[in-house]
């Protein structure tokens, strides 16, 4: 308990969790995420919107 790290990234706000489920759902899973944790926010264009606009993205594996 509490002796790694774990980097969790989203394009939602944690206030917007209850559009994706139930919102008790979503206020528990909200509340064990950020227990402890530091939120870095950050700011400008998606680099990987940015690389799927221009043909650059990932592709499927076969």
């Amino acid at each position: 308990y509490e002796k790694r790290s774990l980097a969790i990234s989203s394009n939602i706000h944690p206030s917007g969790f209850d559009e994706l489920m139930p919102k008790t759902i979503a206020t528990a899973t909200v509340d064990r995420l950020l227990h402890h944790a530091h939120l870095c926010q950050t700011s400008g264009e998606s680099v990987r919107l940015m690389q799927a606009q221009n043909g650059k993205g990932t592709r499927p594996m076969s």
